[in-house]
């Protein structure tokens, strides 16, 4: 038996970290947590001091009772979770649990899987760190009684099985703040001036912009016929060097940010994939705060950036961390080797590897230096000039690697960009041609709908959270449906261009594109209406100020400054009032609108949340008919609903004719608009209005539907038409009935045989019962653990 038992979170790390340990160290995983609050109603002790009661969850008894057994026999327990908070109450639970003792364990932490980090880590252990374990407790016994107390409430005054947290409220407050205020904006309209000018030789010519904006056509329209007789000249020229400084390297915050917006990643799916990263050895802890780089991360990147660009491209920069809270002395994510530029692993691994080693190299390189020229052209009939600006790069430094993308937001249309990238030669006085003149009608913008990384930027600036709780928040708020993440198609404006050209001033009206949308969060009914009840009788529980107050706590706790009962108390008390006062008092939640008077029956038209989901109705319960109803479509809320676009929901489903002697029907299901054919249905393809549907349309996407169906078919067996070889998103396979079968790497399709089929079919059987198995075994536990939180003592 080994003389040391090194206990980590995940076996990928453990099976890394034993790669560099001899034979005297045995490395095992608790796999996270391995304990929790109990669920019944005795987990925290109001009345004594927050006192927990914590119990092994039945899916991790075996791994507690190994882990016991080796523990006993080793001569010393190290305990080597995660440095952070959480990391901090794991290696608490363990020893705990497993009944360790102080003598003989020793606590470990390092931020890279690497050997030297490792061996250094084992030659300075120290003890468990109590302020970082009573942080930990504060934060998971208020959020515990933040949405145990609450979510009763919810069931009660607003909808059933609803539930509440404590940042995830805050951050579904924030997104339907943002879409209030998009609703309320009022697009104004100004009309942006842009010219191409030339010096008189055909290819030295360039764009300039007027800086001032006309509010009126009738303005814009005079300025253009005043240059139709007015001649052009340099006025002015002015040449500047600039220089622009890389970014500092990732924390979680901003890796999650620049993966959203160069890779597409979700938060989640960019923790999860670092997560690998970091088990494998590859980068540092990829949950951080801290822009810092350790003096051996500096002098690796240094002689990376030498080797690799020469001397000249690198200069040493120490990045300090705005936030107060930041732990800078963790590092930043990096990669544990710079002279690694890629590495194998699957495409996410590889992708997000690469956007973290260019990151953190381009931070030690130098500036980018550019020459800036900027010219302003008089015009002889007007005051206003024009301004021309070029930039010329003068020698690339960290662009050379890498350049940080931005999450601004652009229509589509392009209406001629005034930067150059190089000005011709010019002087003052110099004059100039005028090739065309364009005054183009421009509309004000709302704010932008967050992205999951633009609103994981929102709650750091706010002090919300910190880097281990945004991805879970975002998940959160997405999981109970408070939330959505998708696309909306945008809406045809016109707008108006005027032009200048040949002497001659015309005006003509244009179509674009407007308030599209590609994966924003947008809030749901259900969202807004829990929002709305929660900021009237819980306003501190989604008070920004409030909520970032409490992430201070938890840091005070951290570092010593706070006593973790002592706050908890000072929370507790006026919470629960409040949650027995709205129990008593306050109404019940409806987020209920009239609308009008339908014109057929007399009758109120009003929209409401109904049990599944927002609906439209017609009538009253109090009616002798039965009022109906009619569920919103996509993309329709109750706050902007008009009473025209409620009326239109009771046209569906509707007839549009027949197709070889069947009906056609058009309606909204649960997966969008479709239409149904013989028992069949056809989905309605993207941007097509169901209200408008024809028959010949009908006809043709049924037609379309099933062509598509023929082309997928490979080949169909004779022994039995419900054996056939389809081609599929991932390539063939074979459709058995209502099997679908993976045909064997390797595997020639135009060889296979029915008695492959057949003998697939029942090994696919025989694994789909042993599946079954554990899926209804997990299920029963997971049932088990589902039942409703426990609820604290009250005092």
């Amino acid at each position: 038996m080994a003389k040391n038992l090194l206990i980590v979170e995940s076996p990928a790390k453990a099976k890394t970290i034993e790669g560099y340990l001899g034979k005297d160290f045995l490395v095992k995983s608790s796999y996270g947590h391995i304990r929790d609050l109990v669920k019944t109603d005795d987990a925290i002790d109001t009345e004594n001091n927050f006192k927990q009661k914590y119990e092994v969850p039945a899916d991790k008894k075996a791994i507690v009772s190994e882990l016991k057994k080796l523990a006993k026999t080793a001569e010393t327990v190290w305990l080597a979770s995660d440095e952070d908070r959480e990391g901090e109450a794991i290696s608490w639970h363990l020893y705990e649990t497993l009944g360790l003792k102080d003598e003989n364990t020793k606590r470990i932490v390092f931020h890279e899987i690497t050997k030297p980090a490792i061996l250094k880590a084992i030659e300075t252990p120290r003890k468990i760190d109590f302020n970082l374990v009573n942080a930990q407790q504060a934060r998971r016994v208020l959020d515990r009684l933040v949405g145990f107390e609450l979510s009763p409430v919810l069931w009660r005054k607003v909808k059933p099985s609803l539930s509440a947290g404590r940042v995830q409220s805050v951050a579904v407050r924030l997104i339907v703040e943002r879409e209030r205020e998009i609703n309320r904006f009022e697009a104004e309209a100004s009309y942006k001036v842009v010219a191409i000018f030339n010096t008189g030789k055909a290819r030295e010519q360039f764009k300039a912009e007027l800086p001032q904006r006309f509010q009126t056509s009738v303005e814009a329209e005079k300025f253009l016929k005043d240059c139709v007789e007015a001649s052009f000249t340099v006025g002015s020229l002015e040449t500047k060097p600039s220089k622009r400084t890389p970014a500092a390297p990732f924390t979680t915050s901003t890796l999650q940010q620049e993966a959203s917006r160069k890779l597409g990643f979700s938060v989640a799916r960019t923790m999860q994939v670092a997560q690998r990263l970091y088990e494998a050895g590859r980068i540092t802890y990829m949950r951080t705060d801290s822009v810092n780089l350790s003096d051996t991360a500096l002098q690796a990147a240094r002689a990376e950036i030498v080797s690799a660009y020469g001397d000249q491209y690198h200069k040493q920069r120490q990045y300090r961390t705005k936030s107060a809270g930041a732990q800078e002395a963790h590092e930043a994510i990096r990669p544990t080797y710079f002279n690694e530029h890629s590495i194998d692993g699957d495409n996410s691994e590889r992708r997000l590897y690469e956007l973290i080693w260019k990151r953190s190299i381009a931070s030690q390189m130098s500036e980018a230096e550019f020459e800036k020229t900027t010219a302003k052209i008089d015009v002889s009939t007007r005051k206003e000039d024009f301004v021309a600006t070029g930039e010329v790069l003068k020698f690339d430094g960290f662009l050379k690697v890498y350049m940080e993308s931005t999450d601004d937001d652009q229509d589509g249309l392009d209406d001629g960009d005034s930067e150059n990238k190089l000005l011709p030669p010019l002087t003052t006085g110099q004059d100039l041609q005028l090739k065309n003149m364009n005054a183009t009608e421009r509309f004000s913008r709302p704010s932008a709908r967050f992205t999951e990384a633009s609103l994981v930027k929102k709650l750091e600036e706010l002090g919300i959270g910190r880097p281990s709780t945004y991805a879970p928040t975002i998940s959160t708020i997405q999981n109970r449906g408070y939330v959505v993440k998708e696309d909306r198609d945008g809406k045809e404006r016109v707008y108006e261009v005027i032009s200048l050209e040949n002497g001659q001033v015309s005006s003509t009206k244009k179509t674009e594109i407007t308030g599209a949308e590609r994966s924003k969060l947008f809030p749901t009914d259900i969202g807004v209406l829990v929002n709305d009840f929660l900021v009237q009788h819980f306003n501190d529980i989604v008070d920004y100020n409030f909520t970032a107050t409490v992430e201070k706590e938890f840091d005070e706790i951290a570092q010593g400054y706070k006593e973790w009962t002592d706050m908890l108390s000072n929370f507790y008390g006026p919470f629960h009032t409040e949650v027995q006062d709205t129990l008593e008092n306050a109404d019940r939640a409806t987020h209920e609108r009239e609308l009008g008077v339908d014109p057929a029956s007399g009758k109120p038209v009003s929209v409401r949340v109904g049990r599944f989901g927002p609906l439209v109705q017609i009538g009253s319960a109090d009616d002798e008919e039965k009022p109906r109803f009619a569920s919103l479509r996509k993309g329709q809320m109750i706050e902007t609903i008009t009473f025209e676009e409620a009326m239109d929901l009771f046209n569906l489903p509707k007839k549009v004719g027949e197709f070889e002697e069947k009906e056609m029907t058009v309606a909204i299901g649960r997966f969008g608009p479709y239409i149904r054919h013989n028992s069949s249905f056809y989905s309605l393809p993207k941007g097509v209005d169901p209200l408008d549907v024809t028959e010949e349309q009908a006809v043709e996407i049924i037609k379309e539907k099933r062509q598509k169906d023929k082309d997928k078919i490979i080949r169909v067996f004779d022994e039995n038409p419900e054996a056939k070889i389809e081609n599929g998103r991932w390539g063939p396979f074979v459709r058995f009935g209502k099997q679908n079968l993976k045909i064997p790497k390797g595997t020639e399709v135009e060889k296979i045989t029915y008695e492959d089929v057949l003998k697939w079919a029942e090994e696919d059987s025989k694994g789909g019962s042993a599946k079954k198995a554990t899926r209804t075994t997990k299920t029963t536990k997971t049932a088990k653990a589902a039942k409703p939180a426990a609820k604290a003592k009250k005092k």
